[in-house]
C-alpha cells in the first residue's frame, strides 16, 4: 500500500495545499470527502478562528483532515494549543522550524509534515522526527524557494527515508505521474483546488486563474527575502517597481499587507495579491473536488500505464 495513504488513512495520495484565506473548512472537508487529505490554513489567524474552522470541518466530514500551520504567525503558539486540544491527526508546516512542538504533537499522535524547499532542510526535518515531507518547487503559488520541483524531488528522495510528497507545478494526472516517477509517494495540489466548486474564494479570483497564461504567475518580494508567486496585475506591477527603485523592506511589507485577503474575500483583482502557481495556465474549468481528484488519479494511472521506453 502507498505509504502516504497508510500514514494519513486516506484513499488517494493527494493533499490539498494549505493556502492562507483560501483553504477553509469547506474546501478541506470536500477534499477529504473525495478521498484526499484536506487542510485548513491557519495563516495569521488567531486561535478562535482556527478552532471555528475545525468545528465546521468536523460537521462537513467524518474523514481525516489537517491544519497547515504558518510558523511565522504571531499566533502560532496558541494555534498549536488548539491543535493539541482538538487532537488534529495531521499538520503541515511552513515558514519556520516545527522542532519545538514536535514532542508534544507526537505524544497525541499528530503526524507532522513540514514543507521544505531544499535538501538540507529536508534532512533536518527527518532528524527532528517529521513523518513525511512536502517538497515544494519554485513553480508553486505563494511563498516559494528557488529550486524547481523537477530537480528537488529526486535529490531529496535520495537523501531521506521518510515519504516525500511532491508540490509545485502539479495540477493534473501528468503532473502526479511525473512526481511519482521522480520518487514522490504523494502530491500536494493548491492552485487547481482554487477552481473547485467548494472553494470559497471570490468568483473574480477563480476567473483570474482560469484566464491565466503561461507567463502570468510571476515572483515579487525577492528583495525582502520572502519571495511570493502571484498572477500579474496592477498590484504586482507597482510592487515590482518599488523593488526596482530600492525602497526599504518596511515600505514593501506595508504595501503587501492585507493584499491576499482583499483578493480572496473582496475579489479585487487589481489591488489584491492573486497567489497562484505557474500551473494556473493549465486550469480550464471549475468543478467539484471529487471530480478533480478522480480525474487526476485516473489520468495519472493512464499516463503511467502508457509509458514505453
Amino acid at each position: 500500500m502507498n505509504r502516504i495513504c497508510q500514514l494519513l488513512n486516506i484513499k488517494y495520495p493527494i493533499i490539498q495545499g494549505g493556502m492562507a484565506w483560501v483553504a477553509t473548512a469547506e474546501l478541506a472537508a470536500a477534499v477529504s470527502n473525495a478521498g484526499g487529505l484536506g487542510l485548513i490554513a491557519a495563516g495569521n489567524a488567531p486561535k478562535e478562528v482556527v478552532k471555528e474552522e475545525i468545528r465546521k470541518a468536523r460537521e462537513l466530514t467524518d474523514k481525516p483532515f489537517g491544519v497547515n500551520v504558518m510558523l511565522m504567525s504571531p499566533y502560532v503558539d496558541e494555534v498549536m494549543e488548539v491543535i493539541y486540544e482538538e487532537r488534529i491527526p495531521v499538520i503541515t508546516t511552513g515558514a519556520g522550524n516545527p522542532a519545538k512542538y514536535m514532542e508534544k504533537l507526537k505524544s497525541i499522535g499528530t503526524k507532522v509534515i513540514p514543507v521544505v524547499p531544499s535538501v538540507a532542510l529536508a534532512k533536518r526535518m527527518e532528524k527532528y522526527g517529521a513523518d513525511a515531507i512536502i517538497v515544494e518547487g519554485t513553480e508553486a503559488g505563494g511563498h516559494i524557494g528557488e529550486l524547481t520541483t523537477m530537480v528537488l524531488i529526486p535529490q531529496i528522495v535520495d537523501e531521506v527515508s521518510i515519504p516525500v510528497i511532491g508540490a509545485g507545478g502539479i495540477a493534473d494526472g501528468r503532473g502526479m505521474a511525473a512526481a511519482f516517477a521522480l520518487g514522490a509517494e504523494g502530491v500536494q495540489i493548491g492552485t487547481r483546488f482554487i477552481c473547485s466548486d467548494e472553494c470559497k474564494v471570490h468568483p473574480n479570483y477563480k476567473e483570474a486563474v482560469l484566464k491565466a497564461k503561461d507567463r502570468d504567475a510571476v515572483v515579487s518580494g525577492r528583495s525582502t527575502g520572502h519571495p511570493v508567486r502571484a498572477l500579474k496585475n496592477k498590484f504586482i506591477k507597482e510592487f515590482l517597481e518599488l523593488e526596482k527603485q530600492g525602497v526599504d523592506i518596511k515600505t514593501l511589507e506595508e504595501k503587501g499587507a492585507g493584499s491576499l485577503k482583499i483578493a480572496v474575500l473582496e475579489g479585487d483583482t487589481e489591488k489584491g495579491s492573486l497567489m497562484a502557481g505557474q500551473i494556473a495556465a493549465l486550469v480550464k474549468d471549475i468543478k467539484p473536488c471529487k471530480d478533480i481528484i478522480e480525474e487526476i488519479v485516473n489520468d495519472a494511472k493512464q499516463v503511467i500505464s502508457n509509458l514505453e521506453i
